[in-house]
């Protein structure tokens, strides 16, 4: 099945998909994976604990913040598959990583719980049909399909290892 087009998913999250290089959703879980594994395998105990400035994440509530928004991409990705129709709501990621104590965690548990979660979203997204994965519902007031929740993922993650390579290291 070929990549969503901005039909599919609001601009906002146009950044994250247009990061997504594979036309399939399944390669592009596959291929990222070891991505992911090399990322976290870079980081030490003591860098996970470093803010690149005053105000901003940690890299350890980064990359709890990348695991609650896997959580929640999940579960939107769920309803709308199984043809939910209220609408959803959004979430204050800075509110989620206040209250995440993911600084009290250590980088291995952490690292740990998002191999975790990522597997099961590639099981999640694996044994959506077609006809699911075209299915569309609505969060935040925006329409989205499940398709494009998935390329959302996979970007998202690509874009805070940019930002990490680019700030944090």
């Amino acid at each position: 099945m070929p990549k969503p087009t901005a039909a599919d998913y609001t601009e906002y999250f146009g950044r994250y998909i247009s990061q997504v290089n594979e036309e399939d959703i399944g390669e592009a879980f596959t291929n990222q994976f070891p991505k992911i594994e090399n990322f976290l395998q870079s980081i030490n105990e003591e860098k996970a604990g470093y803010a690149y400035a005053p105000g901003k994440w940690t890299l350890k509530e980064l990359l709890q913040h990348t695991i609650d928004a896997e959580r929640i991409f999940d579960y939107r990705a769920l309803c709308f598959a199984r043809k939910e129709t209220i609408s959803l709501p959004s979430f204050d990621e800075n509110l989620y990583a206040k209250n995440s104590n993911a600084d009290t965690r250590n980088w291995k548990s952490l690292s740990n719980e998002f191999i975790n979660v990522r597997r099961s979203t590639e099981d999640l997204f694996k044994n959506f049909s077609d006809t699911m994965l075209q299915q569309k519902g609505t969060a935040n007031n925006n329409s989205t399909s499940v398709l494009s929740i998935g390329f959302i993922i996979i970007g998202h993650v690509y874009h805070h290892i940019k930002v990490v390579e680019e700030k944090y290291l």
